[in-house]
């Protein structure tokens, strides 16, 4: 339950305790020091069965321990970091080592997650979380650096690329890194403490065994509605929430992002539509898993657990895949770093009839890397195929927070014969080579099944009107297209800018005047990219005007801002900006297919 990314995304935490000191101090210096305790003698082993000890340091000037997390999204994003800096900084005299107090992770995961992340140093398991309540660790990442004196010297994040609700493409100050260099050189450390941002440390908690509510009673039922579909083993969610004992341990983590709206992610003002797929939580729901980790988040009775959900392992299909497509022969190599240009593969499915697909479902090979792949379907009389309306048909997208859904009985997408599919894929370095294959997988009917034809259009911005100054809090663009579908039901709504989205609405004004709210996204998160699928299919009559207006941020106040003193375009990758909306209809099946543009 835990917001993005990105796939990413799509939101990502490390539980870090750093240990960092200096042999010597001028007096002033000394006068200078921010008093934030000292460390008593611990011993604790580490996931080889091998202990250490706090005696083990004393000859080290600096030790930064660092509380970790296997499943902590910001754990997976920091891990090559951190071993690098503990390998850069082991000359100068610095040790590092990793404390896990989460009472989810195991020994095997703890070994597991230092092996991807080439973490070398120490990594301790501290049952009971003995070590974190003493060192007052709350978060993963949460970095505590102490001297030879075994005196706290700083504590705090890592640095400030990640926050609630933002990411930086890169962090602006490097909070571990300033504070260890300035203690080696025998200075104060300028800021001795920030604000640790992650996921809370899993701590052990006694249960109240008189609960009303338990896990097995009521909780597992919520998390069957409300979270599964994406915390389940092969799906975006960080970490799974199918059973007890993986739940437990995120108990109070769950409760902060219920408390402070994150999770389950939904940003539609809920006076304008309604929609099939509104993940919120009601009052009574939130009220019972606050009351449930209020008391120690008891498991009850397990013969009180409801059946559960079934799914396909690593798919949102309901059923087994009629086709499945790669985008390519062999796998793409994504490089460690720089910026990676919009990949388009083009594939033939070799389709020698008309298909009819009910579903289709894009599935990223590599999700570390993969931020998003939109798959568009190419008629073979297309001549432009990359004009999206020209003939050119969107099919499906993979985003953090998209679904795959089935159409509705009686719906289908019409691919011709001799069409081809294209995958657009938007790559994001994470410091390592790494490889991607993604696929397509499709669901198929047969045309006597079919009584509606989807078709999907789009409304967005002329490319040279999206002009966003420097420093502009609240720019305001609008977009304007006609609706040419006659008898058309609206489906589905998606929103889509970047990073310095703010807010996205759109309208329908009709032919006496009258304008209707769509969607309102008031408060939009590039993290979380929903495609917005109303309850009720909605007549729009033909001739209405479909309007997109959206507000951006360029300021210093959004902090997931690039780089607030430059001038905004449009533009493909996430520092450049969009404004676009794609809506998805039904109409009567026409007696006569063409691929002529529609709707456009």
């Amino acid at each position: 339950m835990l917001s993005r990314y990105h796939t990413l995304v799509l939101v990502a935490t490390i539980c870090i305790a750093s240990f960092a000191g200096s042999t010597q101090m001028s007096a002033a210096a000394e006068q200078e020091r921010v008093d934030l305790g000292h460390v008593k003698p611990f011993t604790l082993k580490d996931f080889r069965g091998k202990s250490h000890s706090l005696a083990e340091f004393k000859r080290k000037k600096l030790v930064v321990c660092i509380f970790l997390g296997t499943e902590c999204p910001l754990a997976k994003l920091y891990g090559p970091r951190l071993a690098k800096m503990a390998k850069d900084y082991e000359e100068r005299g610095v040790a590092f080592v990793g404390v896990n107090s989460n009472r989810q992770d195991s020994i095997t995961e703890i070994g597991g997650h230092a092996n991807r992340h080439g973490i070398t140093f120490p990594i301790l398991k501290d049952l009971s979380n003995h070590l974190a309540d003493e060192l007052k660790a709350t978060r993963t990442p949460e970095v505590v650096i102490w001297d030879q004196s075994q005196t706290i010297r700083y504590r705090g994040r890592i640095d400030d690329q990640f926050g609630v609700g933002y990411i930086r493409n890169e962090p602006t100050r490097f909070d571990l890194k300033v504070a260890l260099d300035e203690l080696l050189a025998g200075k104060p450390v300028t800021r001795p403490t920030t604000k640790p941002v992650g996921c809370l440390i899993g701590r052990v908690r006694q249960p109240d065994p008189k609960s009303p509510v338990t896990y097995s009673k009521q909780i597992s039922r919520i998390f069957q509605k409300r979270c599964v579909e994406c915390h389940r083993a092969g799906e975006i969610a960080p970490f799974t929430l199918t059973n007890y004992e993986d739940v437990v341990g995120w108990a109070e983590m769950i409760a902060e992002v219920i408390d402070e709206n994150r999770m389950p992610p939904w940003h539609a003002d809920p006076k304008h539509g309604q929609f099939a797929n509104d993940r919120r939580l009601t009052a009574a729901e939130k009220s019972q898993i606050q009351e449930w980790v209020r008391r120690g988040a008891p498991e009850g009775n397990p013969s009180d657990l409801p059946k559960p959900r079934q799914f396909i392992v690593g798919s949102q299909l309901t059923q087994p895949a009629d086709m499945e497509l790669k985008m390519r022969d062999k796998p793409f190599v994504v490089k460690a770093e720089g910026t990676i240009a919009y990949q388009n593969f083009t594939v033939d499915p070799g389709f020698k009839e008309d298909k009819w697909i009910t579903m289709a479902e894009a599935l990223p090979g590599n999700r570390s890397v993969v931020h998003h792949i939109v798959v568009y379907v190419v008629p073979p009389k297309s001549k432009d195929k990359k004009a999206f309306g020209a003939g050119v048909q969107f099919l499906t997208t993979y985003v953090p927070g998209y679904l795959a859904r089935h159409l509705p009985d009686g719906m289908a997408k019409w691919v011709p014969a001799g069409s081809q599919f294209i995958f657009q894929l938007h790559y994001t370095p994470v410091g390592s080579e790494q490889t991607d294959l993604s696929k397509l997988r499709l669901v198929f009917t047969d045309r006597k099944n079919v009584k509606q034809l989807v078709l999907s259009t789009s409304v967005q911005i002329a490319h040279k009107q999206l002009v966003i100054p420097a420093n502009a809090e609240n720019h305001r663009s609008e977009a304007m297209n006609k609706l040419n579908l006659k008898d058309a039901r609206l489906l589905s709504l998606f929103p889509h800018m970047h990073l310095r989205g703010k807010s996205f609405r759109i309208d329908a004004r009709y032919a006496d005047g009258k304008r209707e709210t769509l969607l309102n996204v008031p408060n939009y998160d590039f993290n979380w990219q929903t495609t917005y699928r109303l309850v009720d299919p909605k007549p729009i009559p033909k001739g209405t005007q479909l309007i997109v207006v959206g507000h951006h941020d360029n300021s210093e106040f959004n902090l997931a801002n690039p780089d607030p003193s430059k001038e905004i375009t449009w533009g493909d990758q996430t520092w450049n900006e969009m404004l676009i909306a794609i809506l998805e209809w039904s109409i009567p099946l026409p007696e006569k297919l063409n691929e002529k543009p529609v709707g456009q």
